[in-house]
C-alpha cells in the first residue's frame, strides 16, 4: 500500500477499497518504526480522528479527489495540535493556535495529517544537519544527507512513510532535497501559495510546494494548495495570474517541439561528472521524446551566491527578531535584567547556522553598510532575473539542467564548513531569486561503490505561472522512464 502514488491512493479510498483509517494507520505504523528521524512529532489519535472524518465525507458523498489520502507537513508551517518549531529548540514546546493557509486548505480537501516533519532550523540549510532535533538520514544511504532544508519531506517520501508532503524552498530547499532522495518536487512561482502560518526565514524567497513521488502527485497536491490568500501581503491575485488552475490539466500534452534551453553556467567547473552523465542522459531522452535542445547562457549564475547570502540573511535577520523570549518561545532562566534575558534567550534558542546568518543580516543591515550590501544585491538580483526573461519565451520554453553539482555528501562531511554548503545551491539559487517555478525530478544515480545508490535529481525552470508546463514535461518523461518508480532498499 505505501508504494503507491497520491492518484492510485485516490482510486482506491473513491473505490471504498480502503479507508482513509486504514491508510492512516498503515503510514503511522511505518512512521514509528523508521530509523531515520524525519518526523518531529506524530500524534496517531489526532492523525486518526482526521481520517474518520474522511472517511464519513467519502461516505457521505462530500469527498474530493484527495480526501483520505495522507500528507505530513514540514514543520516550518504552524498546525493546531501538533507542534510547530522550525527545527530549533527556540520553538521547541510551541502549538500554533491556528493552521497556516496551506495546511487548512489540505485540511479542507479532507487530507489526513500523519504529523510534523524535519528541517533544517528555521529552514537555513542545504543538509538538514542543522535541526535542534538532530540530522535527517537519507533513506537510499543512511551514512549520507537527505538535502535541505526540507529533508525530512524529502526522506519521508523516499521511504514511503508519506505518500505526499509540504516543503518550502527559499533557495532551493524543495528541489536540492527532492534531488537527493530520488523524489519529485516543485518549488511554484512566488507568490502562488500563501505565506501565512509559514514561520518566515525570508520573505521575499520563501515559497511553499508539493513534494511526491510522481509530477501527477504533485500536480494535484499543487492544484489544492494554491491560490490568493488576503491575509499574505505577497500573495497574487487572480488578476496577477494566480488564478485557481488545474494543474493537471495538460499532463499528457505530447512534447513535440518543446524547446529545452540548456545554459553553459550550468554545466562547467565544479559539476560531477556522474551528476553529468545523469543529467546528459536525460536530456537525450527529451529529444527522443519530440524536444530539441537550445544552448544558451545565464551569465550571471555565478552571482546568485552572493546575492543570495546578502539578500537572505538581512531578511532573517529582521524577521527572527520577533524571537526575543517574550511573547513565546524559549525564555533563559537567571537573567540580570530584560537586556540580559534577550542576549541569554536567542544565544540559547538559537543555533550555529542561524546565529551566523542572523549576525551577518544583521550587519549589511547595519547603517552604512545597507546601501554597499543589501541594495548592490538586489541589483544583481535584477541582473539574475533578466537572464531569465532574455531566454524564456524568445529562445526556449523551458530550462535544464542539474539540481546540485554533486549527489548527497556523507552525514558529517561538512559540518565545519558552511561555505561548501552554500556553494551547494549554486544551480537552484538563482531561480528563486528570480521568482520562477522550478522541480526537481528523479533521472539516475551517481557512480562508483559509494555514489551507486545516490540520486541524481534533473531541475525544469519555467516562465512565471509555467507549472502546468513543467507538470507536463516532467510526467511525459516520468512515463518513458522509472527512476520515480525506484525506491531505497527495504522499503
Amino acid at each position: 500500500m505505501h508504494n503507491k502514488t497520491i492518484k492510485e491512493l485516490s482510486e482506491l479510498l473513491q473505490k471504498k477499497e480502503v479507508s482513509a483509517v486504514q491508510l492512516a494507520t498503515h503510514f503511522l505504523d511505518r512512521i514509528e518504526k523508521s530509523d531515520l528521524n524525519a518526523f518531529l512529532h506524530v500524534d496517531r489519535a489526532l492523525t486518526l480522528a482526521q481520517a474518520e472524518a474522511a472517511d464519513q465525507r467519502i461516505a457521505n458523498g462530500t469527498a474530493t479527489p484527495l480526501t483520505g489520502v495522507p500528507i505530513a507537513h514540514k514543520d516550518i508551517f504552524v498546525t493546531q495540535g501538533w507542534r510547530s518549531t522550525a527545527g530549533s529548540k527556540m520553538l521547541a514546546n510551541y502549538t500554533s493556535p491556528f493552521d497556516a493557509t496551506v495546511v487548512q486548505k489540505m485540511l479542507d480537501a479532507g487530507m489526513v495529517n500523519l504529523g510534523k516533519l524535519n528541517c533544517d532550523e528555521f529552514a537555513m540549510g542545504s543538509s538538514n544537519e542543522n535541526s535542534a532535533f538532530g540530522a535527517v538520514k537519507n533513506p537510499w544511504d543512511k551514512s549520507a544527507v537527505p538535502g535541505g532544508s526540507s529533508g525530512g519531506s524529502g526522506a519521508a517520501v523516499a521511504a514511503r512513510l508519506a505518500p505526499g508532503v509540504t516543503g518550502t524552498d527559499t533557495g532551493g530547499s524543495i528541489r536540492q532535497p527532492a534531488s537527493f532522495c530520488g523524489i519529485t518536487g516543485i518549488k511554484p512561482t512566488y507568490g502562488r501559495a500563501s505565506r501565512f502560518g509559514m514561520i518566515a526565514f525570508a520573505s521575499s524567497l520563501d515559497q511553499a510546494g508539493p513534494m511526491a513521488q510522481t509530477a501527477e502527485d504533485c500536480a494535484l497536491l499543487l492544484s489544492t494548495m494554491t491560490g490568493f490568500d488576503e491575509r499574505d501581503s505577497t500573495s497574487l491575485t487572480a488578476e496577477q495570474g494566480n488564478a485557481a488552475e488545474d494543474y493537471t490539466r495538460d499532463l499528457n500534452q505530447p512534447l513535440t517541439g518543446l524547446r529545452i534551453g540548456v545554459p553553459k553556467e550550468y554545466f562547467g567547473e565544479g559539476l560531477a561528472a556522474d551528476v553529468e552523465k545523469a543529467v546528459r542522459a536525460a536530456l537525450a531522452k527529451f529529444v527522443e521524446l519530440g524536444a530539441t535542445l537550445v544552448d544558451i547562457s545565464l551569465p550571471n549564475t555565478a552571482l546568485s551566491i552572493p546575492a543570495y547570502y546578502m539578500i537572505a540573511p538581512a531578511e532573517a535577520s529582521s524577521n527572527l527578531s520577533r524571537f526575543d523570549g517574550v511573547r513565546y518561545g524559549h525564555r533563559a532562566e537567571g537573567y540580570k535584567d530584560l537586556q540580559d534575558m534577550y542576549k541569554k534567550s536567542r544565544a540559547q534558542g538559537f543555533g550555529p547556522e542561524v546565529q551566523r546568518r542572523i549576525m551577518v543580516g544583521t550587519y549589511i543591515l547595519c547603517h552604512g553598510y545597507y546601501d554597499a550590501y543589501y541594495l548592490k544585491a538586489q541589483k544583481i538580483r535584477r541582473k539574475i532575473t533578466q537572464d531569465f526573461a532574455n531566454v524564456l519565451g524568445s529562445q526556449c520554453d523551458v530550462i535544464m539542467g542539474p539540481v546540485a553539482p554533486t549527489v548527497a555528501w556523507d552525514l558529517g562531511s561538512k559540518a565545519d564548513d558552511p561555505v561548501a554548503n552554500y556553494l551547494a545551491d549554486i544551480f537552484t539559487l538563482s531561480t528563486s531569486l528570480a521568482g520562477l517555478p522550478g522541480m526537481s525530478i528523479p533521472c539516475g544515480f551517481g557512480e562508483g561503490e559509494k555514489n551507486a545508490k545516490r540520486p541524481v535529481g534533473l531541475q525544469i525552470i519555467g516562465n512565471y505561472f509555467a507549472e502546468a508546463k513543467l507538470l507536463n514535461v516532467a510526467h511525459q518523461f516520468q512515463q518513458a522512464t522509472d527512476w520515480h518508480k525506484r525506491a531505497p532498499a527495504g522499503i
